[in-house]
């Protein structure tokens, strides 16, 4: 009795097999689905049909890739290699059958899915622009397992079957039909007479382009690797990520040559599943899925989003909202304050919305409102002007004799709390924050700001808003600097303390990014404004006991050099990119990068044990996609558990001891 397979023959002899895994929106590859194919396919060896067509029964999905939920169940890269050779031998038999064999990618065709696809003698992909084909096994810290590494080479090239591999990006089926990725494109009234008419006409079958097959001969490959290396490296460094770097040596060596290359992907996958790198991205993938889970179902639709405050910030927020869909109205006090956010919208929409006529219902859907009418009709509004209790207080109370009867008011305040912002207002439990990061269209994470007493239901509108829009929520309580700012500030007071005492700029950057940050906290202390820092940090220095370094923040302030946006700040900045000199070497101290890390790690700890948020796994989530703290590590409290509590506290004890009490443990560190 089969579960998850269905096969059907018809009058032609042509079998159509139909994946639609039991009991599940979508369909994944886990091992019981593998081990079910693998006797469907006796039965097509036994009796061969004059024609496969493997499709999905899941609308617009058609396999979203291996079931990473069972990866935890293996304790040794031996049993994981046994795994990807499993699954390699089962796909391997639609290969080896003597019929032609076509793929309808109706949907969705991700990592082992496409996997699957690539054994197929023909592949027909839909209609329409999504990105639906990909390889994205790069971004859990991990490469193809299941044939990707040599089919994708085969079918593709060298050029882009690597590219897709070491980006890990889908892609859409013009430019999948473009690389030799797929053979055919067609829609949901066609796609059956494609296959069949391929199964009929038997066409030659896609090879690589010769430049590609010339690339990769045994004499070409060392300066393809070099090549290769140098494109990865620009982006992540082999001791953090060394996927890529396997996925390049297994080319090298083998030239996706399937004799050997087989074999050598299941024992490199097994070796790469096994490193710290991987368990954690794969935590931080399903560190995603738990901030989506946050909130409850909520029947009231935001369909109308007000925004006031058309500076950078509120003007690139209300553009991301018309992006995903909602008519955005978007106020000032004059209409030169807000032209310039409509024309970042307008580059905005020009890089997200290719079509020319979606683009201008797009735009449409984003207009100018000095007069401020947009708040009576809006659904919410979200309130954006400059750092000021009394200013934001004042317009509160304009906005609350203009709302409509169960319109929502969120603030998206990047420090103050909501205690005292909403004591003006006649609703205050229905007063939530929405804090969106710089820059609004890459950064992922929205802390969803609550007080004590905050209505559930405002909070459930405010999670589903911001799941809507394509971002993570974060549910915080109400506290000076929230998650993310709070976590931040001693990480970039700690930096600038250290670039008191003389340690070069550069240096201090390159500490945190050989940890495996982003970017250094001197040159985000640039990026997100050094006026923008000064006041942050005034108000978490208020609002907490712990000593904070002191620095010349306050006189570059005053002398205009604000960073980025003046073009000085600690660094100068020429063209949005920060010229750094060489290191003139200098006192470099030892102990650096723990005074770096180690400053947000204890911070992270206070934010767990007061409650800002509930859950250590939540706060883990909400810094890594907030603050960009190093994926690879799983978050702050994943690296202090894995580096061991009693040696992060030690290390903090001593650094308390030689800098000063700010690095004094946390009392919280007995919990963690």
């Amino acid at each position: 009795m089969r579960e998850h397979w269905k096969l059907d023959t018809d009058d032609a002899g042509i079998a159509w097999l139909c994946l639609d895994k039991a009991e599940a929106k979508a369909n994944v590859l886990s091992s019981y689905v593998i081990e079910e194919l693998d006797g469907v396919l006796d039965e097509l060896a036994a009796s061969p049909p004059r024609g496969l067509v493997l499709y999905s029964g899941k609308p617009g999905s058609f396999v979203m890739g291996a079931d990473i939920t069972e990866f935890s169940d293996f304790a040794s890269a031996e049993e994981v290699a046994r795994l990807g050779q499993l699954g390699q031998n089962v796909f391997r038999r639609f290969s080896t059958l003597p019929c032609p064999t076509v793929a309808y990618v109706n949907g969705v065709c991700l990592g082992g899915g496409l996997e699957i696809v690539m054994f197929f003698d023909y592949r027909v992909g839909p209609t329409g622009d999504s990105r639906i084909f990909g390889l994205p096994e790069v971004k859990l810290g991990l490469h193809p397992g299941f044939g990707g590494t040599v089919n994708a080479v085969q079918l593709c090239g060298v050029r882009a079957g690597m590219q897709l591999m070491l980006t890990g990006n889908p892609i859409n089926a013009k430019k999948a039909l473009r690389t030799g990725l797929i053979d055919r494109i067609a829609g949901e009234d066609n796609w059956r007479t494609v296959a069949q008419d391929l199964i009929a006409n038997r066409p030659s079958l896609r090879k690589a382009p010769l430049v590609d097959r010339i690339m990769g001969l045994a004499p070409f490959r060392p300066f393809v690797k070099n090549m290769l290396i140098k494109q990865v490296a620009g982006k992540a460094r082999k001791d953090h990520y060394p996927a890529p770097y396997a996925m390049i040596d297994l080319w090298a060596e083998h030239g996706a040559s399937p004799k050997t290359g087989f074999k050598a992907e299941a024992e490199s996958f097994g070796r790469v599943m096994c490193t710290d790198t991987a368990r954690n991205l794969i935590r931080v993938f399903f560190l995603q899925g738990k901030l989506k889970k946050q909130g409850n179902r909520t029947d009231t639709e935001i369909k109308h989003v007000h925004v006031v405050g058309a500076g950078v910030m509120g003007g690139d927020i209300a553009a991301w909202c018309a992006l995903r869909g909602h008519t955005v109205t978007l106020q000032d006090r004059e209409q030169k304050y807000i032209d310039p956010a409509l024309e970042r919208a307008a580059k905005l929409f020009s890089k997200k919305v290719r079509d020319d006529a979606k683009r201008a219902e797009t735009s449409a859907r984003l207009r100018a409102d000095v007069s401020g009418d947009g708040a009576a009709e809006a659904d919410l509004i979200i309130e954006a002007i400059f750092e000021n209790l009394e200013a934001k207080q004042a317009l509160y109370r304009e906005l609350q004799a203009k709302m409509k009867p169960g319109a929502l008011l969120s603030t998206n305040t990047s420090s103050i709390r909501l205690e005292e912002l909403r004591t003006v207002l006649d609703e205050p439990t229905r007063f939530i924050g929405l804090h969106f990061f710089n820059p609004v269209a890459m950064l992922p994470l929205v802390e969803v700001i609550r007080c004590a007493d905050t209505d559930r239901e405002a909070m459930d509108i405010g999670f589903a808003f911001t799941k809507g829009i394509g971002k993570f929520p974060l549910e915080c309580l109400s506290s000076p600097g929230f998650v993310v700012n709070r976590i931040l500030a001693p990480y970039m007071g700690e930096a600038m303390a250290l670039a008191k005492e003389g340690v070069p700029l550069v240096e201090i950057d390159k500490a945190a990014m050989d940890f495996g940050m982003p970017m250094g906290p001197i040159e985000l202390a640039d990026s997100v404004g050094l006026d923008i820092a000064r006041h942050v940090a005034g108000i978490l220095t208020t609002a907490s006991d712990r000593e904070v370094p002191d620095n010349d923040l306050a006189s570059m302030v005053e002398a205009g050099n604000l960073g980025r946006k003046t073009g000085q700040g600690y660094y100068r900045w020429e063209d949005g990119k920060a010229v750094k000199p060489p290191s003139s070497g200098g006192n470099v101290p030892a102990d650096m990068q723990d005074r770096l890390i180690l400053a947000m790690v204890n911070e992270a700890v206070a934010c767990l044990d007061e409650g800002v948020v509930t859950e250590a796994d939540l706060l883990d989530a909400g810094v890594i996609f907030g603050t960009g703290f190093a994926p690879f590590r799983g978050g702050p409290i994943n690296y202090a558990r894995e580096r061991g509590i009693e040696s992060v506290t030690a290390s903090l004890r001593d650094l308390a001891g030689r800098h000063g009490n700010r690095f004094a443990p946390h009392e919280g560190w007995s919990n963690v």
